[in-house]
């Protein structure tokens, strides 16, 4: 018995390690922040809790499609991922999943997403599904990423979808309330993410790719942060009247983006002084801003629906 065990034991581990690998394909840090941004569309949508079905399908399928994106993403941009410190220790940088493992990976969790969506909630949840992640994939990843500084302008959209797709995924429809929370996430993917390829500007040089930090001098990504950030808030504060929220969500709202505002302008001013312009304050406050936000959101319309 203690034979079987000790042979078994290494090839247990070797398959929990190769799950583990493939997990880290799907980037689930950058899936739970898009299931944040899921839940407020959601709730909006059903003005309260929304089916346990609807509910369930949504963020379970939706968390499989942005793995599938990621792996996918992944799968492409395996070459550039090997140049950088900041992503050399991924499965595909080091060799411990094939190429072939993770496109299959990713295109099977994409094909189970699409179809779950389909089948538990409506065809135009679907359909939106598929195309964030053909988007992400095929225009973020392919087309954009090495040819542009603006590509995480118009790539970042794919990453705003996740709240049409909560509401498409209740009414079977799409209105404007999903519309200023789409605006709100595309304004503030600019400033979230240069704010990280400031930080780690060296590692996409070296692997040519063009983010805003790389080809632009430091105040001139500074004032472009600073400047997506007041658009941010601004669309964030149109939540109010479309979405018939409280004044209670307002106040929460002026207050986080006044923290925001006060941040990157901080950044600025480190940046023209000469300074560290530690952007990972910046960086690392967004996700906090951008998770509170709607969390107050969603809690507005609850607690409202139970009194």
């Amino acid at each position: 018995m203690a034979a079987v065990s000790a042979v078994a034991s290494p090839v247990w581990r070797s398959r929990l390690t190769t799950a583990r690998d493939y997990f880290a394909l799907t980037k689930p840090r950058i899936i739970e922040l898009l299931i944040v941004t899921t839940v407020p569309a959601l709730v909006l949508a059903a003005r309260g809790v929304p089916s346990f079905r609807v509910f369930s399908a949504t963020l379970v399928c939706g968390a499989l499609a942005a793995g599938s994106a990621n792996a996918l993403n992944c799968y492409l941009d395996r070459d550039i991922d090997a140049l950088m410190h900041r992503t050399e220790r991924r499965p595909l940088s080091r060799g411990s999943i094939s190429p072939t493992g993770a496109l299959t990976f990713g295109l099977t969790l994409g094909v189970v997403a699409v179809a779950g969506l389909a089948l538990a909630t409506n065809l135009l949840a679907a359909g939106l599904t598929a195309a964030a992640i053909a988007f992400y994939v095929l225009v973020y990843t392919a087309l954009l990423k090495r040819r542009t500084s603006q590509n995480i302008v118009w790539g970042g959209a794919a990453g705003c979808m996740p709240v049409l797709i909560g509401w498409a995924a209740v009414t079977g429809s799409l209105a404007w309330t999903p519309v200023v929370l789409f605006g709100v996430v595309f304004l503030w993917t600019p400033p979230h993410f240069w704010a990280l390829a400031f930080r780690f500007r060296k590692d996409y040089e070296a692997a040519s790719v063009p983010m805003l930090p790389v080809v632009a001098s430091a105040p001139v990504v500074a004032k472009q942060i600073v400047l997506y950030t007041w658009a941010m808030v601004a669309t964030s504060l149109l939540l109010f009247p479309v979405a018939h929220l409280s004044v209670v969500f307002l106040a929460v709202a002026v207050a986080l983006g006044a923290v925001f505002i006060r941040e990157a302008h901080a950044l600025r001013s480190r940046v023209s002084r000469g300074d560290d312009p530690k952007p990972l304050r910046l960086f690392h406050w967004s996700i906090t801003y951008l998770s509170l936000l709607c969390i107050a959101a969603s809690l507005d319309v609850l607690v409202r629906s139970w009194l």
